[in-house]
C-alpha cells in the first residue's frame, strides 16, 4: 500500500491535503472522486456507501477513449484491459427490423488508437468499479465505509447525518468538503433544491429499457450466435420506437443487451426499476430478426430487468455552500451516448484538481463553483445529444428511410462509411473523445477562481 504522507502521488502536495473530504457513494462518480483526491495528494478522504457490500452487480458499460485517458493516467486501466472487450466496429442494423442487413458500419480499430490514443472498450460495470476502489484504497488515503446510510444534510454547516444500518445509531459527520456522487435518484439533489427554490424538471421519455446479459455458454449449440461472442463489435438493431443494443464483454464471455422500448409498464408506478417480464420482452420484439429473438429468449426469467428512461433537464445549480454534486446526481442522462461513466469521471478529475489548487479553506466554495463552470457545460451538451440521439434511433419508416438516404449521400466517415447512429459519428468522436478535463482545468483554473472571488460571475 502507498505512504499516506502528504504528497501528491504525482508532484507535490496540494495546501490544504489534510482538509476533511466526505464522499457519498461508491459508484463511478464517487470512488472516481476519491482516487482522483487522494492521487492530488489529499489525506483525509471519506467514502459513505449504503450497500453493505460493493457486488458484482450491474451490466455493460462503455469505456470510450475519454474515460481511458483518465484510467490510463490514474494507473488503473489494467482491469479494464483485462477484462474488456476493445470494439473494432459498431454495426446498425436493419431500419426494417426484417432484413437484418448491415445499413451502417464503423471501423473503431485504427480510428480510435490513431485519433485519440486509447481504444473503445466494453467491460462489465463490475471491473471499471472494482478498479477504482482499488486504486483508491491502494493510496491509503481513503477510507471505504459502507452499510452506512445518510439522513440529512447540513448545508450551513458542511456536515452530514448518518446512520448504521446494522446498529441504527446515527452521527453527525463534520466536514470541509462534501461531495454528493448519491446518484440518478439523488437525496442530496432533493435537499439541495429544496433549500434554494429550484426544481429538478424530470420528464417521462415514454421509453423503458430492457438490461440483460446473455452467458456464451447458454448458446454453446447456436453457431450464429457465438459469433457475436468473439466478434469485437457492437450491433444495434433499430425499429421504430425500439431499438436493441449488444455488444460482448467480460474478454467475450457475455454478451450484453440493452433495449428501448415503449413504456407500458410503470404508468402508475413510483419505482424507476422492476424484475421485467421474459414473456413481454419476447413479445415486445417479436418482429426483430430471428438472431436477435434467439439472443434474448436464452437469457433466465429472473435476469430479465426493466428500467423506466426519464429525462432531466440540466440541472440550473450543482453547488450550495461547500457541498457539490457530482456524476448522475448533477447530470442524470439517457443511456444513448456511452458517456454516463465516462463523464462523472471527467467530473472527478475536475474537481481534485479545482481543490488541490487552493490555500484557503475560506476559497472552497469558489473552487466548488469553479468545478460547476468547468464541467457543466460539456454535460448539458452531452445530456442533449444523448435524448437527440434517442429521437433519431426511433423514428418512423418515412423518417428513417430518409435519414439513411442522407447517411449514404453526404454524411459519411473518413473511409466512406455511411453513419446514422450518432454514437459512431467522427464528429462526435472528435468532440467526446479529443477533449482533455485534466488540461482544461488546469488551463483556465486560475482566472475562473479570480472571477469567483470578485464575484464577478454569476451562476444561474
Amino acid at each position: 500500500m502507498a505512504s499516506s504522507s502528504p504528497t501528491k502521488l504525482n508532484g507535490h502536495a496540494p495546501p490544504l491535503h489534510d482538509i476533511r473530504i466526505h464522499i457519498v457513494g461508491a459508484g463511478m462518480g464517487g470512488m472516481g472522486s476519491a482516487l482522483s483526491l487522494a492521487r492530488q495528494g489529499f489525506t483525509n478522504i471519506t467514502v459513505w456507501e449504503q450497500a453493505l457490500y460493493l457486488d458484482e452487480v450491474g451490466a455493460g458499460i462503455n469505456i470510450p477513449p475519454n474515460c481511458g485517458r483518465i484510467l490510463s493516467r490514474w494507473g488503473v486501466m489494467g482491469i479494464c484491459k483485462a477484462e474488456g472487450v476493445a470494439i473494432e466496429r459498431a454495426n446498425v442494423i436493419d431500419f426494417d427490423c426484417e432484413t437484418d442487413e448491415i445499413i451502417s458500419s464503423a471501423g473503431y480499430s485504427q480510428h480510435m488508437i490513431h485519433d485519440y490514443g486509447f481504444p473503445f472498450i466494453t467491460v462489465h460495470r463490475a471491473a471499471l468499479q472494482k478498479s477504482l476502489v482499488r486504486g483508491a484504497l491502494d493510496t491509503g488515503r481513503v477510507q471505504l465505509i459502507t452499510d452506512q446510510v445518510i439522513t440529512e444534510y447540513d448545508f450551513d454547516r458542511t456536515r452530514l447525518r448518518v446512520r448504521d444500518n446494522d446498529t441504527d445509531e446515527m452521527e453527525w459527520v463534520d466536514a470541509d468538503v462534501i461531495i454528493a456522487a448519491d446518484g440518478i435518484k439523488s437525496q442530496a439533489r432533493q435537499v439541495m433544491y429544496a433549500k434554494i427554490g429550484k426544481v429538478d424538471e424530470v420528464e417521462d421519455s415514454g421509453q423503458a429499457a430492457y438490461r440483460i446479459m446473455v452467458k456464451k455458454s447458454a448458446v454453446q449449440d447456436d453457431p450464429e450466435l457465438l459469433k457475436f461472442f468473439s466478434s469485437k463489435q457492437s450491433f444495434r438493431w433499430i425499429g421504430e420506437n425500439r431499438h436493441v443494443m449488444g455488444y460482448p464483454i467480460n474478454a467475450g464471455e457475455l454478451f450484453n443487451i440493452s433495449t428501448s422500448q415503449p413504456d407500458g409498464h410503470f404508468v402508475a408506478a413510483e419505482s424507476w426499476t422492476a424484475l421485467g417480464n421474459k414473456s413481454d420482452m419476447l413479445a415486445t420484439f417479436s418482429d426483430f430478426p430471428k438472431r436477435v429473438q434467439r439472443l434474448l429468449a436464452a437469457v433466465p426469467e429472473h435476469q430479465v430487468l426493466e428500467w423506466r428512461l426519464r429525462e432531466h433537464k440540466p440541472l440550473p445549480v450543482w453547488v450550495t455552500g461547500n457541498i457539490a454534486l457530482l456524476g448522475d446526481s448533477c447530470h442524470p442522462t439517457l443511456p444513448h451516448l456511452a458517456q454516463g461513466a465516462a463523464q462523472a469521471l471527467e467530473d472527478s478529475v475536475a474537481i481534485g484538481i479545482v481543490l488541490s489548487r487552493i490555500k484557503k479553506k475560506e476559497h472552497i466554495h469558489a473552487a466548488l463553483m469553479v468545478y460547476q463552470k468547468l464541467r457543466k457545460p460539456r454535460t448539458d451538451w452531452a445530456v442533449s445529444m444523448a435524448a437527440a440521439n434517442s429521437l433519431a434511433l426511433h423514428q418512423d419508416r418515412s423518417a428513417r428511410e430518409a435519414a439513411l438516404k442522407a447517411a449514404r449521400e453526404g454524411l459519411v466517415g473518413d473511409a466512406g462509411e455511411a453513419v446514422v447512429d450518432k454514437l459512431a459519428s467522427r464528429e462526435l468522436h472528435d468532440k467526446l473523445f479529443k477533449y482533455d478535463i485534466a488540461l482544461e482545468a488546469e488551463q483556465h483554473f486560475s482566472q475562473m477562481l479570480t472571477e469567483e472571488l470578485m464575484g464577478a460571475v454569476s451562476i444561474s
